[in-house]
């Protein structure tokens, strides 16, 4: 490796934040800068890009791009070929991007963050929900990820949605009472869920989603509501489904399968939704082997990237160790909009 070509980028963006890290072929962690999620889906694909090249340009600093071996990205939102084509295409005009590039979706990230299995499955739980499973001969099994046009539900969008649904239905009696109603009207100071939809719906309240409600489903859960109750369980049959799915397409029921668990709703560890999940896999993959991934999924990023660059072990584990935690951005990163 001649010095002029010393340098690794790796990206990961999810629905909620996007890291970029800056590493040279050793290993070594030299800038790391995170933002606002860059979901193409999410943000649309202009936008992503701004938002990713602003945080490169950051990382980079007065580098010189042609320093960079190889880049890495990889995001939410990149789960069609059409779309990672499109992607690859709008950044290919950016100075950074004018040599070797890897997009692929941000799950390629999460799996490798949690292993180096060639048999294995990842499941997101993060803002929305998504899976991967791949086998050791190259074989993977992917799903369009575009919401309940393909089947999907869960996540931390689908969960905050659920008690604001809930809580509608409670309160004009056509579902019934549940502890998520007074939880709802005191997170977002209404005084009743019709004023709530009212204000979203004639823009009085900026309307960014309920994803930050999603807690509420489960401190509810916990006092025994059994609305609550069983919306969690749902989002623990939902997880359920999409490994067993992964493992029975692979051909692989007769295998240990280690399964990646990570997003925010999965690092929560809540102990309802994690009892749930065990016993559904239990009944429908008892081989499988679920792990909740702690460390960044940039971590996965940085260690595909490196490889990519044909960096060795030991550079592996030097960007394991430097990218095992993001405590450094806990006092950093604004908090979650409000909807009040």
């Amino acid at each position: 490796m001649t010095a002029a070509s010393d340098l690794v980028l790796a990206v990961d963006g999810g629905g909620s934040k996007t890291d970029v890290v800056l590493l040279d072929v050793s290993g070594a962690v030299i800038a790391w800068e995170r933002g606002h999620g860059s979901s193409p889906q999410l943000e649309g694909l202009h936008e992503s890009v701004r938002i990713i090249d602003e945080l490169v340009v950051k990382a980079l600093g007065d580098r010189d791009p042609q320093r960079l071996v190889h880049v890495g990205l990889y995001l939410s939102g990149l789960d069609l070929t059409d779309e990672i084509e499109a992607f690859r295409s709008a950044i290919a005009p950016l100075p950074w991007a004018a040599g070797s590039v890897i997009a692929e979706n941000d799950l390629h990230a999460l799996l490798r963050a949690g292993t180096d299995s060639g048999d294995a499955v990842a499941v997101i739980c993060g803002t929305g929900m998504n899976a991967i499973g791949v086998r050791a001969d190259g074989a993977a099994v992917r799903f369009p990820a575009l919401g309940p046009l393909s089947g999907d539900w869960g996540g931390g969008s689908e969960l905050g949605d659920a008690v604001v649904w809930h809580a509608a239905r409670a309160e004009d009696g056509r579902g019934p009472a549940t502890a998520l109603l007074p939880l709802l009207l005191d997170a977002v100071d209404a005084p009743s869920v019709s004023a709530l939809i009212e204000d979203v719906h004639l823009g009085r309240r900026a309307d960014e989603g309920f994803a930050r409600l999603a807690p509420l489903i489960f401190q509810a859960a916990h006092t025994g509501d059994a609305v609550a109750r069983s919306v969690v369980q749902r989002q623990a049959e939902e997880v359920v489904a999409y490994v067993a799915a992964c493992i029975d397409r692979l051909g692989l029921l007769d295998a240990d399968v280690p399964v990646v668990f990570g997003g925010g709703v999965a690092r929560a560890r809540d102990p309802l939704l994690l009892a749930g999940i065990t016993e559904g896999l239990a009944a429908r993959v008892p081989f499988a082997r679920l792990s909740i991934v702690d460390a960044p999924p940039v971590l996965g990023a940085a260690l595909l990237a490196l490889g990519d660059a044909g960096a060795d072990a030991a550079a592996l584990a030097r960007a394991s160790t430097g990218l095992s935690t993001d405590e450094r951005f806990a006092q950093r990163m604004p908090a979650t909009a409000s909807l009040r």
